[in-house]
């Protein structure tokens, strides 16, 4: 009883986290980069393209299930799936099964996707605008934008630490008013993990409920 009554708290845990990341996914749809910043190749420009196409899912106003389909190809595209699983399991990682840690990534990829799709019947005309960019090292950048909101609420800052890979840009991490998503994440992870007596199933189970994948399987070994 007490295990379940820890797995229900940690859908309120992790309903905190698809607030604010799913509320950027959705301003990053109007991005308005300025001149300087436009140029595809750079870590600025692949956040602008981002927006640009995400906007069109916006106007089309397909079908959910088309709507999702689209976001996540742009997911895909756009975010490190694997380093940023890695992260946010954090030490679990090391000590998940091989089928685990499988089953964590395409489950925490469809919790972020269907969160993203299904509110963007609430975007509500924010307005993102890249402002500056800093390289941090050879192959990282930090993209530090604005969310202007319509009711005349102060602007949101948003950073978006990118990496350049092989596969080209890729988002590691949105950070909003200081604050990482992938450490918030992290911890919230831990904390469902943590009350369910260190077992990483009590999390997978609980992403399946949240994506509609049925109950729980077990993958440890």
């Amino acid at each position: 009883m007490k295990t379940m009554k820890a797995a229900r708290r940690g859908v309120v845990v992790m309903t905190r986290f698809g607030a604010p990341i799913v509320a950027v996914l959705l301003a990053v749809a109007t991005i308005a980069a300025s001149e300087q910043l436009r140029a595809a190749d750079d870590a600025a420009g692949f956040i602008s393209d981002l927006g640009q196409r995400t906007v069109q899912i916006l106007a089309a106003k397909a079908p959910e299930n088309e709507r999702e389909a689209k976001c996540r190809a742009i997911f895909e595209e756009g975010f490190d799936i694997p380093t940023i699983s890695r992260f946010v399991l954090g030490g679990y990682w090391r000590t998940a099964s091989e089928a685990q840690r499988q089953d964590f990534t395409a489950l925490f990829e469809t919790y972020v996707i269907r969160a993203y799709a299904v509110r963007f019947n609430d975007y509500g005309g924010e307005q993102l605008k890249v402002t500056a960019a800093r390289t941090e090292d050879e192959d990282n950048s930090m993209v530090q934008s604005v969310i202007a909101r319509p009711s005349g609420a102060p602007p949101i800052k948003v950073d978006w630490r990118v990496n350049k890979t092989a596969k080209g840009f890729k988002i590691t991490d949105v950070v909003v008013e200081g604050v990482s998503m992938a450490v918030t994440q992290r911890q919230e992870f831990a904390s469902v993990i943590q009350r369910n007596g260190g077992q990483i199933d009590a999390l997978l189970k609980l992403l399946r409920e949240k994506t509609g994948q049925g109950g729980l399987k077990n993958t440890a070994g």
